[in-house]
């Protein structure tokens, strides 16, 4: 198993934090791991991605240029990464960020309305967190009890009473991530 992710949206969106997330997530379950950030000067507003390649077997090379899913949170990192899925690949995006939905025919795409469902939940931090659940529920490569022993260990001491509403909300992406088509 080999599974090459793109994660890409604006600078804020927890982008990175998703990311190092399910890395660590997937690093505790023995798997092979890279996680390879990007952003602009801006951080906050701009636009940030990450790749993420989980894998059973060494990983060559962190760099890629097509991708077997790509998590996408806003309609620039759409336009750019679209292309970029393999044939047959996975497109999940969030709704509320996109204006022109994915076109391609050749890859099966979800919706998750995770901003919909972070105000429902009155936790508007959790966003990335419901993504991540969508992810997990149509790719699952990490166990739910991984990511939140991963958040334990990344999220500072100070931030763990958030991670039961985390849990909840990896919960509720799964729940509400829909196939298209």
């Amino acid at each position: 198993m080999k599974e090459e992710i793109i994660i890409a949206g604006f600078g804020g969106q927890g982008v990175l934090s998703m990311g190092k997330i399910l890395a660590y997530a997937a690093m505790v379950e023995g798997k092979e791991v890279t996680w390879m950030p990007s952003y602009g000067p801006e951080q906050r507003g701009g636009t940030a991605n990450v790749t993420v390649i989980v894998s059973d077997t060494r990983i060559s090379s962190p760099i890629l240029s097509t991708y077997d899913t790509a998590v996408i949170l806003n309609q620039p990192s759409l336009e750019k990464f679209e292309p970029a899925v393999k044939p047959g690949g996975t497109l999940i995006y969030d709704g509320y960020g996109i204006c022109t939905p994915p076109s391609r025919t050749d890859i099966t795409v979800y919706r998750i309305d995770a901003m919909d469902a972070a105000a429902e939940m009155k936790a508007a931090k959790a966003f990335n967190m419901i993504v991540l659940g969508g992810l997990l529920k149509v790719c699952p490569l990490v166990q739910i009890d991984d990511v939140i022993h991963a958040l334990r260990k990344t999220l500072p001491a100070r931030h763990h009473d958030l991670i039961p509403m985390n849990e909840a909300a990896l919960r509720k992406g799964m729940d509400i991530i829909f196939k298209l088509g």
